[in-house]
């Protein structure tokens, strides 16, 4: 539970009216205070984030935001951050109280619906107001999963919470459930990856990145073995080997070299593409890569990094990917950065995206932005697939993805 990141966790977005109770709920869910409660209208200013381990659906990450019907000074600003959560939640919970479903309600449904993801309805304050079956029928055309509660009355706890954990284990996707494979279908029990990992000014001290962790955690999960090597050490280390890995894997700054040195007959890829498909849409970002060859001066593109990192001096999305694209199309490229989960709205200005690896959003998270770009007639690719085109050999890193490399040829 204090391990997983928060990318990994599922989001569960808690809405609904000011005063409603939604604060109580997480508290009583989370067994303790840890969103501040208040009869005072707007108590909640800005999405209030709580990780936790909620078995039997394991890391969650609750997201408690700020009433819908604020309408304070500040109230725009933070209904604006509500409607953002949305995008973050992969299952929504509307908060309300005992006969109260109006406009408010319905559209946060009808938004929950629009994006199909899972609506349950949590009816609190039971104690304090009866729930007739009239009103029950209204709120039951919306959405079956119902929960009744009280979050004040700590007798019950237990069994609100269980009642709450059912609904959110019916209502999830069946593969929100299930590990996703990073290279576990790539390679067999008993097979060799090897990583290359270089070792530079961007890389936290004492230890590997994310995506690096997860697919050494990937490998042992599925009985395989990696191999971890730095660039300089790969040609040498690759050399005394006595059997050709079944993968291997780099950095997308130093695809070409792992390329030159890597026979043609061992499927090799990045990091970057794996992240694409383990959390975005492969076929669709290989897609948007053709873009690149589909600019023209002064377009706009824009570089979405998810995490919030200090630039280092040759930073790979601010520095090295414009200056690559630059070279490639000799054209002078009009280039915007976007970091953390900060992403435009004006996204129809842009002719492409490229988007990092996203380790440190959901899937959900990703895919919501591609789905915006698609919306806007706006190409999206990503970070390793757009510098293994600029370098000449995207075709080469895509065959471990046969269909990925259909859609390139």
């Amino acid at each position: 539970m204090q391990t997983t990141p928060k990318s990994l966790r599922v989001h569960i977005g808690l809405f609904g009216r000011t005063n409603v109770g939604k604060s109580s709920f997480l508290n009583m869910v989370a067994g303790q205070d840890v969103a501040i409660t208040s009869s005072l209208p707007g108590t909640t200013t800005d999405v209030v984030e709580k990780s936790m381990e909620l078995l039997p659906v394991g890391p969650v990450v609750f997201l408690d935001t700020a009433g819908v019907d604020d309408t304070s000074e500040l109230g725009v600003l933070r209904i604006k951050k509500t409607s953002v959560a949305m995008d973050r939640s992969e299952v929504v919970v509307i908060v309300t109280e005992p006969q109260v479903w109006g406009t408010f309600e319905t559209q946060i449904a009808g938004e929950a619906n629009a994006k199909k993801l899972p609506l349950i309805v949590v009816v609190n304050k039971v104690d304090t107001g009866e729930v007739s079956n009239v009103w029950l029928d209204i709120v039951k055309k919306t959405t079956d999963k119902i929960i009744l509660c009280s979050s004040v009355v700590s007798g019950n706890r237990e069994r609100y919470l269980c009642r709450f954990k059912a609904e959110l284990m019916s209502a999830l996707p069946e593969e929100r459930l299930t590990d996703q494979a990073l290279i576990s279908d790539l390679i067999c029990p008993g097979g060799l990856a090897v990583l290359i990992v270089p070792i530079d000014l961007q890389a936290p001290k004492g230890r590997l990145i994310l995506p690096q962790v997860q697919t050494i955690r990937d490998a042992l999960d599925c009985d395989a073995m990696s191999l971890v090597v730095k660039e300089r050490e790969y040609s040498h280390v690759y050399s005394v080997l006595n059997k050709k890995p079944d993968l291997v894997i780099c950095d997308s700054q130093i695809v070409m070299k792992m390329v030159a040195d890597t026979p043609q007959d061992v499927p090799c890829t990045t990091f970057s593409i794996l992240f694409s498909r383990y959390k975005g849409d492969l076929i669709e970002e290989v897609k948007g890569a053709a873009m690149i060859d589909k600019l023209r001066d002064g377009d706009k593109v824009l570089i979405a990094e998810a995490c919030s990192h200090h630039a280092a001096e040759d930073d790979i999305g601010r520095v090295k990917i414009p200056r690559w694209l630059r070279q490639y199309t000799g054209i002078d490229l009009n280039v915007a950065i976007a970091s953390g989960r900060d992403y435009p709205e004006n996204l129809s200005e842009y002719k492409l995206v490229i988007h990092c690896g996203a380790c440190m959003l959901t899937r959900k998270e990703k895919l919501v932005r591609i789905q915006k770009a698609r919306e806007a007639g706006v190409a999206v690719t990503n970070y390793g697939i757009a510098i293994s085109l600029l370098q000449g050999v995207l075709k080469r890193v895509l065959t471990p993805f046969p269909a990925a490399l259909a859609v390139m040829e």
